[in-house]
């Protein structure tokens, strides 16, 4: 195929995981596929990360995507790592169906990874066939762009693009894809377990200085670098499940090896966000104990800090009862940064200001009344914003009258009056940082289905809503709306 110079896309690759850290990563190469069709480009992402969106689109663009045409400069590789899945260690994972192509400096000056998923099979594919089906990529590609838009820290897709092929799924023949997803790396708690289990000092160690020089380069001043390194991962951790719970996000698959060091979230397979607020939430097919329910996910976080602490602890101190000491000393905080998160989101979505101890009931009141009325967690708080605008029929409809809500909503309201914020002034605070649209359930579903088939409208649709999530638009109406009292139970499964 002849292109011209102006239609090549051009990736100016640096490869500091491939320099850095031999030992952690297979040299692999992308299994070319049978008809490359590009579904879907973010053409923001694309001029953030330096590339022509046009480009991109061309015949060897969309070759690039699919893995056909391996770009030059890449270090095209299959990612090592082990894991806690479900609390039951596997010491050898990997990228079984990904490569990390290399990694971008983008237009801010960021360090950020290109890495396919459902490339085809690797070392690490442990019997799967090495694809992906089109819904599970676009559903990755749909729910990263929400959760950015929501200003809570995520890895990205760049694109979606057929394969031309049919992948075999429990639930049949599905046409194949290719995602192409960007993350500030790639570099995970399992990451850390593989390379402590390799029983090779150095490599922990060049393992650990990589990832401090990424993410937490402030790390490098502090007394002990690796100490101060689980700190800041624990920190960041704290802060990304607290605004999880804030938008009623459910990851679905908190395993530890999609925990990324950098603070992001990763991996968006079983996830959903809330529709009837329960707070045992499981979205996952393969969840049968809810271990990763909606209210468990702050304790897990730490379970899964704690695995990372552990595959630190030669780090930490040369004896090992102080190293025990300095992990704990790390973890110790997170309850409490998580809770002061937590509080402080929620004292937001309700226009309260922070640190008055008063105000905590008033919000455990509202929450009361949310959950005994199963309400739908995202229309709620927009609810609550409408009736202090002098509207209490969308919360009528919401919230019904559950036991205690008018006890609740009358200390609410006295303690904005305190606080001195008029209510129309509240209400604009409130819908500041409570969406109207999320990617629901029900529409995800429906614009995957429809693209499976090969109509990519209602996808697009979705796009636009969660694009700008917190601005009420009269054309987008129903993607306001909460789901179909028929709709459920919701499952959601991991695509393989």
């Amino acid at each position: 195929m002849s292109v011209t110079v102006a239609t090549r896309p051009k990736f100016a690759f640096d490869n500091s995981y491939v320099r850095d850290l031999p030992g952690l990563y297979v040299p692999w190469q992308p299994r070319p596929v049978a008809a490359p069709e590009l579904l879907v480009l973010n053409q923001q992402l694309a001029v953030e990360l330096g590339l022509d969106p046009d480009a991109l689109r061309s015949p060897v663009g969309v070759a690039i995507l699919a893995g056909n045409v391996v770009p030059e400069a890449a270090a095209s590789v299959a990612q090592a790592y082990a894991g806690h899945q479900f609390g039951h260690y596997v010491p050898r994972l990997g990228d079984g169906r990904a490569l990390l192509l290399g990694e971008l400096i983008d237009v801010a000056g960021r360090r950020r990874d290109l890495h396919f998923k459902g490339s085809g099979r690797t070392p690490f594919a442990r019997g799967a066939d090495g694809r992906a089906a089109v819904g599970p990529m676009l559903r990755e590609y749909v729910i990263g762009e929400a959760m950015h838009a929501l200003g809570i820290p995520t890895t990205r897709a760049l694109a979606v693009v057929g394969t031309g092929e049919r992948v075999p799924r429990d639930t049949g023949m599905l046409p194949g894809a290719v995602l192409t997803r960007v993350a500030a790396s790639h570099i995970r708690v399992g990451t850390f377990q593989f390379a402590r289990a390799a029983d090779d000092p150095a490599l922990l160690r060049r393992l650990a200085d990589h990832a401090i020089a990424r993410h937490w380069p402030s790390c490098v001043e502090a007394e002990n670098p690796y100490a101060a390194l689980l700190s800041a991962v624990t920190a960041a951790q704290a802060s990304l499940v607290a605004q999880w719970m804030a938008v009623g996000f459910v990851h679905g698959v908190m395993n530890t090896d999609n925990v990324t060091v950098s603070g992001e979230t990763i991996d968006y397979g079983p996830c959903a966000f809330l529709d009837a607020f329960d707070p045992a939430a499981v979205f996952s097919s393969i969840d049968h104990s809810g271990r990763y329910a909606y209210r468990n996910q702050p304790a897990i976080m730490l379970w899964n800090l704690t695995r990372f602490a552990e595959a630190l602890l030669p780090l930490l101190d040369d004896e090992s009862t102080r190293a025990i000491e300095v992990a704990r000393a790390a973890l110790e905080p997170y309850h409490e940064a998580f809770s002061a998160h937590w509080s402080r989101l929620l004292h937001a979505k309700l226009a309260l200001p922070v640190g008055d101890v008063a105000d905590a009931g008033v919000v455990q009141g509202i929450l009361d009344a949310i959950t005994v009325a199963r309400a739908d967690w995202t229309g709620a708080f927009r609810a609550l914003a409408e009736l202090l605008r002098g509207n209490p029929g969308p919360l009528r409809s919401t919230l019904g009258e559950p036991d205690g809500i008018d006890a609740a909503l009358s200390g609410w309201r006295g303690r904005l009056e305190a606080a001195g914020l008029a209510p129309t002034v509240a209400a604009d605070a409130m819908d500041r940082v409570n969406p109207v649209y999320i990617p629901r359930n029900h529409l995800v579903e429906e614009a995957l289905a429809a693209a499976t088939g090969g109509d990519l409208q209602p996808m697009h649709r979705l796009l636009e809503a969660i694009g700008r999530p917190f601005d009420a638009r009269a054309d987008l109406a129903r993607h306001a709306e909460p789901a179909p009292a028929d709709s459920g139970p919701y499952r959601t499964f991991c695509g393989t």
